[in-house]
């Protein structure tokens, strides 16, 4: 894979800082523990020295300076541990904060969002769960490396100024080290995410066609494939680490250098002619101290290049403008609507040819249209460009007589009813799936809704009616019974316009007839839109559209 363009790099960056600038309050706040914590660190290696001094046979100390220090130990420990809770708790919400967003944008974007399932569940998922490191641990530990080290170099220097010159000097060297080091972190870090999303998007869409797997006798390649992007995540993943441990290393070697430099220095100390040897223990007892934000500034570097790589996928998603957030809203649902197609045209891929070519039409109020015609033809293209998820390349697409194009995306949706070829139930009450359409319906619209679509009177013979709990999917219910539920949706939404997808594709002759009864009740009154197959569908509907390659054919009244 290429090295990352400097754009991405850059819009990695800006949506990193401005998620802290929003989080810059809770981020604060382990900043400001670990400061505390460090003074702390200080007062007590200053008790601490006075008791070695005394243990030498130098100055005189007791039982106070001993408690004292063991106050202080005591509440660095509790300081530490409101650290890593106040750490993990920015952490948290910078990751719900960015996941908001970016479920947001994906729910915006529907079905116009073109990713498999796998990888728009892995940006929601291990992309801004790799986030959690530079919020939580990353930018405190930059923060503390920067104030903290500076801290006690500038208090050891009172002490003895060339030891914290000594200081000053190694502090100044550990970026050098981890710059160095770090040469490539962030082009490995975000080659392993993209084998992550690689094998989380594999996995999911296998998991999901395993019947077909089977069916064609394919499991046995296809699990060598996973096993393949399984090992490619494995490799990446450890030269990741091996960067982590690299400049870990580099730290503890300017560590040692330190603390043999300040032992030589103090080294006379022993033999009794150090002029001040509780000064000397101090500074010896302060190297930990120095170094260890270091330590956790080193230990979360691999932080900062996983969420850069991380962020860089993230960006485009969550930076550029969403379909929904350009364009008119409406004041208030019309009544009834006119749809008007005037030499339409829409093209996916340019090496498919267009999927609609130069298609007009007109439907009114009250009017059913079924678009007829082979997979392909362009029968659920229309059905895209009405609900606001395409767009046409060129023509006119008006509803009462006004431009749709003009109209945010959700507006569009905000007009119409839509029954596709499989109703998706979610793990809840019937009567709560039917209520998905409009959260706001009080009980009695829910049964109405239910009753003109059937609903009521299969829901009659189950144990607890309408508050029956289904499975995922609709699992517990029939093709038909599912199918069911999706029209009373469609009947609770009360939307002026109504396409319908495939809505008996999958149905027995038997409950294909009884499904009819309520498509044709709903689209009664309504302007109708219906992509269809069946011979029954058309036969119900008097008008009927033949297209082919995104062209009409031919355009005629049921009995014709």
């Amino acid at each position: 894979m290429s090295k990352p363009l400097p754009a991405e790099a850059v819009r990695a960056r800006s949506l990193l800082s401005a998620t802290a600038r929003e989080g810059r309050a809770r981020l604060s706040r382990p900043i400001l523990l670990g400061l505390a914590s460090i003074a702390c660190g200080l007062a007590q290696a200053w008790f601490m020295s006075h008791l070695l001094a005394t243990l030498l046979g130098y100055g005189q100390s007791g039982w106070p300076d001993f408690a004292a220090a063991a106050a202080l130990a005591l509440l660095a420990i509790a300081l530490g541990i409101a650290q890593e809770r106040a750490q993990a708790a920015a952490g948290a919400a910078a990751r719900a904060g960015l996941r908001r967003r970016a479920f947001a944008r994906l729910l915006a974007a529907g079905p116009a969002d073109h990713r498999p399932a796998g990888e728009r569940a892995a940006l929601v998922v291990d992309r801004v769960e790799a986030l959690d490191g530079y919020f939580a641990r990353w930018l405190p530990a930059a923060a503390l490396a920067a104030a903290g080290p500076l801290l006690i170099a500038i208090v050891v220097a009172f002490e003895d100024p060339l030891s914290g010159l000594i200081l000053f000097v190694a502090g100044a060297l550990v970026p050098v080290g981890m710059a160095l080091t770090g040469i490539g972190a962030a082009l490995a870090s975000r080659r392993q995410f993209d084998a992550l999303q690689h094998l989380s998007g594999r996995f999911l869409d296998r998991m999901r066609g395993l019947p077909q797997l089977v069916l064609f006798r394919r499991q046995e390649a296809e699990a060598q494939a996973l096993g393949a992007a399984a090992d490619e995540l494995r490799r990446r993943t450890m030269k990741v680490l091996r960067v982590a441990f690299l400049s870990g290393l580099t730290l503890e070697v300017i560590a040692a250098a330190v603390l043999g430099c300040l032992a030589w220095r103090h080294g006379n100390m022993l033999v009794g002619g150090h002029p001040d040897p509780q000064a000397a223990l101090f500074c010896l007892l302060m190297v930990p101290g120095f170094f260890a934000p270091l330590r956790a500034f080193s230990a979360a570097y691999h932080e900062r290049m996983a969420a850069q790589g991380a962020a860089a996928a993230l960006a485009p998603l969550l930076q550029e403008p969403a379909a929904g957030e350009t364009g008119l809203q409406l004041a208030e649902i019309p009544p009834s609507v006119v749809v008007t197609f005037e030499h339409v045209s829409l093209t996916y891929d340019p090496a498919r040819g267009p999927a609609l070519a130069d298609l007009s039409f007109r439907v009114t109020p009250g009017e059913a249209l079924v678009l007829a015609g082979p997979s392909g033809s362009g029968k659920s293209s229309v059905l895209r460009l009405l609900m606001g998820f395409q767009r046409p390349d060129a023509g006119r697409l008006a509803l009462n007589g006004r431009d749709a194009t003009t109209l945010r995306p959700e507006e569009l949706r905000r007009l119409t009813a839509y029954v596709g070829q499989k109703a998706h139930l979610f793990r809840d009450t019937i009567r709560e799936n039917i209520r998905l359409a409009r959260p706001e319906a009080t009980a009695p619209e829910v049964e109405a809704a239910a009753r003109a679509a059937q609903v009521a009177d299969f829901a009659a013979a189950l144990p607890q009616g309408l508050d029956t709990l289904v499975g995922e999917g609709g699992f517990g219910l029939s093709g038909g019974q599912a199918q069911r539920v999706a029209i009373a949706r469609a009947f609770l939404r009360n939307a002026p316009l109504v396409l319908l997808d495939e809505p008996t594709v999958h149905l027995d002759p038997g409950t294909e007839v009884q499904v009819l009864d309520s498509l044709r009740r709903l689209c009664a009154g309504r302007t109708a839109i219906i992509a269809t197959h069946s011979p029954a569908l058309r036969a119900r509907f008097n008008r009927v559209l033949e297209l082919e390659q995104g062209r009409a054919v031919t355009s005629r009244m049921a009995g014709e």
